[in-house]
């Protein structure tokens, strides 16, 4: 595993194989003995070798998207509307861009993630948070006096969300212009997932552009839309009912609509699509099969966070070359380890328990995933 000093290091080598060691030191501000060192180590764990600091690159996945700090409150009793609630208000590092790659990593992947912070303490607690979770942000924005994105809900005593305000402007820092450099990092991905807290021409930017897969979540209705007309440049798509309704203007209400709904969208070029049915599981096509699937039986503690850590177990499961029914087996498996967490992220969420989870199923037993 390497460290952030060690992933900033090879960050430099990558872009100039020739760089010198005092030119190393001065770009991290430490010595060049430290530098030293740091090159001795990573020689040692195989990333670098031989004259010219040639790269053994390991493989890695893109998070493009929203990090922001969620501000949650949750009453003890049901909700009262227009009233003072008792409950507990709680402060967290969450956003959909983040939660998956947060969720990605702890399923043992390599992730690069790029974002906008602003110049404040909500930003050093989400890089903090992203550097614990052994995730790469080298390649994030820093907005000089901007302020970091916020997401403020109420959930109910169910811990369902209720209400919401997000206040994400900062994400219009994140420009085509400055993706553009970013461009050969994302190209070099395993794979790119990418969520629609990003502006529309930034969206389109990437659809257009980007030639490795792409993952997207729509993130909500009223944000679904930038991908109108870009669904050929995605490779896999993870709606909810309403967004899918909504990107392939098919009504769903019984299952031969849903599956029109799935077609549709399967004949924009989509590869593979996955619509979220909340309680009833999740319907998943690709061009040679159509799947509905239940979800994995669970206690529900706290639904927030549950799409994000499918989407990440769908992109876990693709990187290990499973198959459709056992990709949305796996998001199922992540969204019931979520669902049973209090936390947005589950600390249980990990490619052990995420096997184990699937294989309590009765429909999964002697099921061989890696």
């Amino acid at each position: 595993m390497t460290t952030e000093r060690e992933r900033e290091i090879l960050h430099w080598i990558e872009k100039n194989p020739l760089i010198s060691q005092q030119e190393l030191a001065e770009k991290a501000g430490i010595t060049r003995s430290s530098i030293a060192v740091h090159i001795s180590n990573l020689m040692k764990k195989g990333l670098i070798r031989g004259k010219g600091y040639i790269l053994q690159q390991e493989p890695y996945a893109v998070v493009i998207g929203g990090a922001n700090i969620d501000i949650a409150g949750r009453p003890f009793a049901p909700l009262v509307n227009r009233d003072s609630n008792p409950g507990l208000v709680t402060l967290s590092p969450g956003g959909v861009g983040r939660n998956i790659a947060q969720n990605l990593s702890q399923l043992g992947e390599q992730v690069k993630f790029i974002t906008a912070f602003g110049e404040d303490a909500y930003a050093a607690q989400l890089a903090e948070s992203c550097r614990k979770s052994n995730i790469d942000i080298t390649d994030t924005l820093i907005v000089p006096g901007g302020a970091s994105s916020t997401y403020v809900y109420i959930a109910n005593s169910n811990g369902d969300m209720e209400l919401a305000i997000s206040d994400m402007q900062i994400y219009e820092k994140l420009s085509p212009q400055y993706l553009e450099k970013k461009l050969d990092l994302i190209e070099h991905a395993e794979l790119c997932i990418l969520d629609t807290n990003l502006t529309a021409e930034t969206v389109r930017y990437i659809a257009e552009t980007v030639h490795c897969p792409l993952f997207c979540d729509p993130v909500s209705t009223a944000k679904a839309g930038k991908l109108s007309n870009l669904l050929g440049h995605i490779h896999t798509l993870k709606p909810n009912l309403l967004e899918a309704e909504m990107l392939s203007g098919v009504k769903i209400d019984n299952a031969h609509s849903l599956k029109k709904a799935c077609d549709t969208l399967l004949n924009t070029g989509l590869e593979q699509v996955f619509i979220s049915l909340g309680s009833d599981g999740v319907y998943c096509a690709n061009h040679t099969e159509h799947l509905r699937i239940p979800c994995f039986p669970v206690r529900t503690v706290n639904t927030t966070g549950a799409g994000d850590s499918f989407m990440a177990a769908i992109a876990w499961g693709w990187l290990q070359g499973i198959s459709l029914k056992e990709c949305a087996q796996a998001g199922l498996a992540a969204a019931a380890i979520c669902i049973g967490s209090k936390e947005t992220i589950s600390t249980e969420l990990s490619q052990e328990n995420l096997l184990n989870q699937m294989n309590k199923s009765a429909k999964n037993k002697g099921l061989s995933i890696l």
